[in-house]
């Protein structure tokens, strides 16, 4: 553990250049650094392993977490090093509920075989653009409901200069339509944004559905990366002596 390394050898042996080894240094990603009597620093294996350690965390967790971990693991403050994973785990598990109730929400369009771009039956004799009670009784809601979903931006109405008016085009009359469809279902309002904004972007859910199989693919990827991560740093921890 006190062999002698140059930042040069740990530059190569990571792929970095001998500056981020400096960085890493003051960022506390390394263990304290000794210097020599001419004020050379003073790098050992330990440091070796620190520097693989970090950046294989990284990659599990991203920079972030790894510039409170590792500093953490380095001052001997284990909890907190433990709380910055558990933080980063949650996150992971967070997404992927969020993106299962996306993904059975979209279900849902897609049984009821309707989309944003498809005809859909207006108002008799209704105009080009349809008027907040017109869209409220096709969809089968009141004004207030439409103003909510509006405020929350779910929905996008045009405003006509001269009055103010709300004006719905077909677009988003098929888009409250979407809405309603969901809500009926109790989706909430935040997973029929996520919805609505994937669809208006493709106007195709089948589309999003392939998007969102992706993200899950994604998902699996990321918590494998994690999964490594957490293998190597529990190594460290033994290497240093924090871990049975």
């Amino acid at each position: 553990m006190n062999d002698r390394l140059r930042a040069i050898d740990l530059a190569r042996a990571a792929g970095v250049s001998v500056q981020q080894v400096r960085n890493y240094v003051e960022a506390g990603l390394l263990p304290p650094v000794e210097r020599t009597a001419s004020g050379y620093r003073i790098f050992t294996s330990a440091h070796a392993e620190a520097l693989a350690t970090a950046r294989e965390v990284a990659a599990g967790h991203g920079w972030p977490t790894a510039r409170v971990v590792m500093p953490a693991v380095h001052a001997g403050d284990l909890e907190a090093a433990l709380a910055a994973l558990d933080a980063s785990h949650a996150r992971l598990d967070r997404e992927r509920r969020e993106l299962a109730a996306v993904h059975e929400a979209l279900g849902t369009i897609l049984a009821a075989h309707t989309t944003l771009s498809a005809p859909t039956a207006s108002p008799a004799n209704a105009p080009q653009g349809t008027r907040i009670g017109q869209v409220a009784r096709s969809v089968g809601v009141r004004p207030p409901v439409l103003r909510l979903w509006e405020t929350h931006g779910l929905l996008k109405p045009d405003r006509e200069p001269s009055t103010g008016y709300r004006n719905y085009s077909r677009a988003e009359l098929d888009t409250a339509r979407v809405i309603a469809l969901l809500r009926r279902g109790n989706h909430p309002l935040a997973t029929i944004n996520a919805v609505v904004n994937e669809l208006r972007s493709t106007s195709n859910p089948d589309r999003v559905l392939d998007e969102l199989t992706n993200r899950a693919r994604e998902l699996h990827r990321s918590s494998l990366r994690r999964l490594k991560a957490s293998a190597v740093l529990h190594a460290y921890l033994r290497y240093l002596g924090q871990a049975a």
